[in-house]
């Protein structure tokens, strides 16, 4: 066990605590902490499959703060925890996730098209495909996991498999589906007693917005407009709203600068990173981040995100 350290950027006081020693079980933990926080990105998309029970304990067994997630409701109203609202990118069927059953879902092998080399890849030869096959039996699942690790959960089995860890929840559909989501996400973490240990998010300011004036006490983190308008004109947050979730460029539109990395600390806002380019997603490029001033790691390889943040401590 290593001492405390305290540390000054400019006259604010920052406490170091020894990384990782002692895991946050809320949001307000979370950003007590005093020092970056690694968030795995769908389960560390890169490292494991993602989406999968595999993927997000293999992310936590790597020392990973929180867990990152998207949610969908099935056809027969089931949140499952998927990236894409198809199934076509990462399994092996196809179709919306709207149109499917849990049964359904839950069935397909989630991992089947996942590499090391290029995550999800569509194009590499059959070797490459480390897990396939392990959900329908095929092959032999790693120690200490089931060939259902391997299928799409529910939002309610990580909430049981994973009880103190925070997640931050994206809506991944938009509008009225959007709105439904988030209303039955709220339900089910009140329910497991988790309300103060979610965020949530969506590219849609809408749900979002709903979000605030249906449960006020969910942390929710800024839409795309909520944000832009931050950064473009100054206008302040919505009241409750302390995580900027951002990638390092949009479009053609630098992001990250570090002019709007300044304002939102300036502002009592921390900055979350999600990268947009495979490139950024390695040691060397989380240290840079950190480098920059960021707040969270929101990335895909958690284990060498948890080194970065404990080398760049020191």
């Amino acid at each position: 066990m290593f001492a405390i350290t305290t540390i000054f950027l400019g006259a604010f006081p920052l406490v170091l605590a020894v990384p990782f020693d002692q895991p946050a079980t809320t949001i307000d933990e979370l950003l007590a902490l005093g020092r970056p926080v690694v968030i795995a990105h769908t389960g560390g998309e890169d490292a494991y499959p993602g989406s999968t029970m595999y993927g997000f304990s293999e992310s936590v067994a790597d020392g990973a703060d929180m867990l990152d997630l998207n949610v969908v409701l099935a056809g027969d109203g089931t949140l499952v925890v998927q990236h894409d609202l198809t199934v076509d990118r990462t399994s092996d069927g196809t179709g919306d996730v709207a149109d499917m059953t849990f049964e359904e879902l839950h069935a397909l092998d989630i991992a089947y098209w996942f590499t090391l080399d290029a995550g999800v890849d569509h194009d590499a030869a059959a070797s490459e495909y480390l897990y396939r096959g392990v959900r329908t039996g095929e092959v032999a699942p790693p120690a200490g996991y089931t060939a259902d690790d391997f299928g799409m959960p529910r939002l309610e089995d990580l909430l049981e498999a994973f009880p103190e860890v925070p997640l931050n929840v994206e809506i991944k559909d938009e509008g009225e589906r959007g709105a439904d989501a988030a209303d039955a996400v709220i339900e089910l973490v009140r329910d497991r007693g988790r309300a103060d240990a979610v965020v949530l998010s969506s590219f849609d300011d809408s749900v979002i917005e709903h979000v605030m004036s249906t449960a006020p006490d969910i942390e929710t983190s800024p839409g795309p407009l909520a944000a832009a308008e931050f950064f473009f004109d100054g206008t302040p947050l919505p009241d409750g709203q302390r995580i900027l979730q951002l990638p390092p460029v949009y479009g053609d539109l630098e992001v990250l600068t570090p002019e709007n990395v300044a304002a939102a600390h300036e502002a009592g806002y921390v900055v979350w990173v999600w990268p947009n380019d495979r490139d950024l997603e390695n040691e060397e490029a989380y240290l840079d981040f950190l480098d920059q001033g960021i707040d969270g790691l929101n990335i895909n390889q958690p284990a060498e995100a948890v080194a970065a943040v404990e080398a760049w401590i020191g």
